[in-house]
């Protein structure tokens, strides 16, 4: 969600400032979530333990290790110091408030509906626009900065090992001692399959469909070669 307003956000048209407002208003609602802050706290104290733990362990490079945990400890701390909700400020915005409650509308951002808006998309300089944009989606700087840390390090925490599914098919069990966090399976680009992933805290299957657009996608039939990466730290 990020990524797609950061897209927009290199535009300077009207589509690409609704776009982007489109884009912020669905991380907003992402982040109505009361309990999300204090699990983004908890996810990077855990990691900072798991990493702590490694600091007297031969062959870690400790400058490396040590900058990692002072930016994690850094990201921590200013989690801590905003009392308020995340994207609070952007709650109490009214302009922002009326594109929310017309948006869930098909049609609903029309000129009729939101002059206001309207009068800002056409009557503004693209750099205005482009500011304040930019002012707004600092709202959530803070949060972005640790799921992007919390992502890459857990992403980053295994490599991927080569795999086959029989006739399409894998299923593999977990160690319920060790704290699996994600499942990363990669596949060449040029295929015409994509894989469809389910699991639980025990075991975890891919299945590898052939991809149809006129119907339901069907699992192929031949074995499949593929990369696998279970992620846990």
């Amino acid at each position: 969600m990020f990524a797609r307003v950061d897209l927009a956000l290199q535009g300077d048209s009207e589509l690409h400032n609704r776009d982007t407002i489109e884009g912020l208003l669905n991380i907003l609602a992402v982040f109505e979530r009361s309990d999300l802050k204090a699990e983004v706290i908890k996810e990077l104290e855990r990691l900072v333990t798991t990493l702590s733990a490694l600091e007297n362990t031969p062959g870690v490079d400790r400058q490396a290790l040590d900058d990692l945990l002072a930016e994690l400890d850094q990201i921590l701390d200013m989690l801590h110091l905003k009392k308020s909700a995340i994207g609070q400020t952007l709650r109490d915005n009214e302009f922002l408030y009326s594109i929310r409650q017309r948006s869930s509308i098909p049609g609903g951002t029309c000129d009729f509906d939101l002059p206001a808006y309207h009068f800002w998309l056409k009557h503004t300089s693209p750099e205005e626009r482009k500011q304040q944009l930019t002012i707004w989606l600092d709202q959530f700087s803070i949060a972005r900065a640790a799921i992007d840390m919390s992502l890459k390090l857990i992403r980053g925490s295994t490599d991927f090992t080569k795999h086959t599914a029989d006739t399409g098919f894998y299923q593999h069990s977990l160690d319920s001692n060790q704290p699996n966090q994600l499942i990363r399976v990669r596949i060449p680009k040029d295929v015409s399959f994509f894989p469809e992933i389910s699991g639980g805290k025990h075991r975890f299957t891919v299945r590898f469909m052939q991809f149809d657009i006129d119907q339901r996608p069907q699992q192929v039939s031949e074995d499949i070669e593929f990369s696998l990466c279970s992620c846990a730290m």
